[in-house]
């Protein structure tokens, strides 16, 4: 495991589009594993692959209930809406009240290939799409409405 650079905005890479991953093998599960660390270590809630320079479909979250590894990520369902405050580790000392879905469900692949669906609200639910935004080059500062 290792610590990875956190790219900051203005980095070309955090706009553009992430590819798929198509075999999760050990070099993707030892990214998960480094993407872990190095968003533990900045105190964040959450990570994409792009954040740390790699145009794939991945994303760690850990809200305080536990980690997330989310490989290939889509949100399949939402319901509500609600307005909140809102960071990012490539947006230092920046925050933003953004609307997002009160509750999302993702369908995803976990460390070992297989897919599966997770809910959540509220700060999971952001966590879901301000991180999945990420892999379609959108940051939350293009959502900020005050």
């Amino acid at each position: 495991m290792a610590l990875r650079q956190i790219v900051q905005i203005g980095e070309p890479v955090l706009r553009k589009k992430s590819k798929v991953v198509t075999e999760v093998n050990d070099k993707i599960r030892q990214l998960l594993d480094d993407m872990a660390d190095t968003m533990y270590h900045a105190d964040g809630v959450g990570l994409a692959a792009p954040q740390v320079g790699i145009l794939k479909r991945m994303v760690v979250i850990d809200i305080g209930e536990g980690l997330i590894e989310l490989i290939n990520p889509e949100i399949i369902e939402t319901e509500g809406e609600y307005l909140d405050n809102e960071g990012c580790l490539s947006v230092p000392g920046e925050s933003g009240e953004v609307v997002r879905p009160y509750r999302v469900k993702v369908k995803a692949q976990n460390r070992e290939g297989e897919w599966f669906e997770i809910e959540g609200e509220e700060l999971l639910a952001r966590a879901f799409c301000h991180e999945i935004d990420h892999l379609d080059g959108i940051l939350y500062v293009d959502k900020v409405v005050k």
